[in-house]
């Protein structure tokens, strides 16, 4: 089976990432360019960066060898039902010289495959937003949340640093002086941590400083909010202790208590070692006891992981999971 390819792809709204590897797990090469989410940068400009990450993927590999791909997607359901997206992501995947087959998946199923091979499980995601996702013979079955920053997103890197200005806000508002976050929020926001002598010029910077800007920069502000629980401030602590907590109600949703299948933890908020990362782990094994956490891993390789499946010649799928995909520990 090494002879034969398949090629992977994680396309999101800031880069996108190709891998080419064979069904014994040796990649073949890799590619990486920029986001290329048709839903945000528009189909001609994704597809042009869809091109560009396989043809790098690709420089050293026969595209005759490639048997399948697939491709991991936010909004994967607007692109299949867009005819001129879908048309654009065809012309790409000929013009890299490639004539097999390739699926469209949610990123939230290839975020799940990045972390588990199991057929049945649950997969959390947090970074600038957050959704959890019910896995059913690696189809997403249920959804909860994803609801974007005016509707949802609760727990998020959008919501910590939503809350975080509306604490500083309220503390402005009683006259009290900023704590230790309120200080970092307002340095970011304002450049200084002083507060005006007439408190209400403070509060005016701060609200035009917010709505200057596109509201989902907020979740610029998360990693302040991050690095003060981690510090010991009791500000962020309770924030993060309050995000973690609404990131495990969303999961109960779609999740029965006591499952046990897997349940990964996805996005930038969640795979690091942060305070939000431990407090969602600890909500976890108090929820799910007997369930093995996971983290989910490369994306393009879970992709590829997927293409492979349906091959008539794989057998085995569960036992592909490891040599292609190498999930972290």
């Amino acid at each position: 089976m090494s002879s034969t390819v398949v090629v992977g792809l994680d396309v999101g709204g800031t880069s996108t990432r190709a891998i080419a590897v064979t069904l014994d797990g040796e990649r073949l090469g890799v590619g990486r360019a920029g986001g290329g989410n048709p839903t945000s940068h528009g189909a001609a400009r994704a597809a042009g960066e869809l091109l560009a990450a396989l043809r790098q993927a690709l420089a050293d590999v026969d595209p005759d060898r490639v048997r399948a791909g697939a491709i991991g997607l936010a909004g994967a359901g607007r692109l299949l039902a867009d005819p001129a997206g879908r048309t654009a992501f065809d012309d790409a995947w000929r013009a890299a010289g490639l004539r097999c087959p390739y699926a469209v998946h949610g990123d939230a199923l290839v975020a799940y495959a990045s972390g588990a091979a199991s057929p049945a499980g649950t997969i959390l995601v947090a970074g600038t937003g957050a959704i959890a996702a019910r896995v059913h013979e690696l189809r997403l079955d249920r959804i909860a949340d994803g609801h974007g920053w005016l509707l949802g997103d609760i727990g998020s890197g959008f919501w910590l640093g939503h809350q975080a200005v509306r604490r500083l806000l309220a503390a402005l508002d009683t006259g009290g002086d900023p704590d230790d976050l309120g200080r970092r929020v307002l340095t970011r926001l304002t450049g200084s941590t002083e507060v005006a002598a007439r408190t209400r010029d403070t509060v005016d910077a701060l609200v035009q400083a917010v709505t200057r800007r596109p509201p989902v920069e907020l979740a610029r502000l998360a990693p302040l909010v991050v690095d003060a629980a981690a510090a010991g401030d009791p500000a962020g602590a309770a924030l993060i202790g309050q995000a973690g907590a609404h990131l495990a109600a969303t999961v109960s949703r779609i999740r029965p208590a006591g499952d046990t299948t897997p349940l990964v933890l996805g996005g930038g908020l969640l795979t690091g070692d942060t305070p939000l990362a431990d407090a969602v782990r600890a909500e976890a094994r108090r929820r799910w006891p007997d369930a093995p956490l996971r983290l989910a891993g490369d994306g393009a390789a879970a992709a590829a992981w997927l293409a492979a499946r349906d091959l008539p010649e794989v057998t085995d799928p569960t036992a592909l999971h490891a040599p292609i995909v190498r999930p972290p520990a």
